[in-house]
């Protein structure tokens, strides 16, 4: 395994943790992309630590390059820190691994231990995280929509055809499609039926049957 970090007393407490386990042996350290392409070159290794704020760099395009170059072993990020955005990024570039620096010892040796024996291991505080904005995000598009609006979109989840709709509501057909388009912009759903699953997710239809 090589670490690659820009501080050095960091990479020896990342050694020192991870020397204590039994699944990883650290064969290399590298304060930058350079050195850490260069030591990948060399040594081989199965795994790479890779810390995601290396002063000017980013540890995602360090692990872009590396993979540019054919380097096939698996990557964890270590970081004080990620926005949404980097997350993101790192799941869909189906990176291995990626732990906080404030977890506890034991916790950064277990998450080696589950990438070396080929599953991933996302910190759960960084995905709680994700969760709770991806929930809070959820409840402003709600928030968004008019008390109309939410009435077409229960009734969507019930299955109901815009004929349907406005004779429940008692408006016309021509502005049931109105609302069903102003629904669909404001929760970023692609047609009607994204938006029947959507209100089903969120119990709006079983809230507007016990009502």
């Amino acid at each position: 395994m090589i670490i690659l970090d820009d501080h050095p007393l960091v990479r020896k407490g990342i050694c020192t943790v991870v020397s204590s386990g039994q699944s990883m042996d650290v064969i290399g350290e590298a304060a930058n992309s350079r050195e850490a392409l260069g030591l990948l070159d060399q040594m081989q290794p199965d795994l790479v630590l890779v810390d995601l704020n290396l002063g000017n760099e980013n540890g995602l395009d360090f692990i872009q390059k590396a993979r540019r170059a054919g380097h096939t072993c698996k990557y964890m990020i270590l970081t004080s820190s990620v926005t949404r955005s980097e997350l993101q990024l790192a799941q869909s570039m189906q990176i291995e691994g990626i732990c906080l620096k404030e977890a506890f010892p034991e916790d950064l040796l277990y998450a080696v231990e589950v990438v070396a024996r080929g599953r991933k291991y996302y910190d759960p505080v960084l995905m709680g995280s994700m969760m709770d904005d991806k929930a809070g995000k959820e409840e402003q598009d709600l928030s968004e929509l008019t008390p109309k609006e939410l009435e077409v979109l229960m009734s969507l989840g019930k299955g109901r055809s815009n004929k349907e709709i406005a004779s429940a509501l008692y408006i016309t057909e021509f502005t049931v499609k109105k609302h069903v388009s102003q629904v669909l912009a404001k929760l970023e759903l692609a047609d009607r039926t994204q938006a029947a699953l959507y209100a089903l997710s969120k119990g709006l239809v079983q809230f507007e049957m016990q009502r």
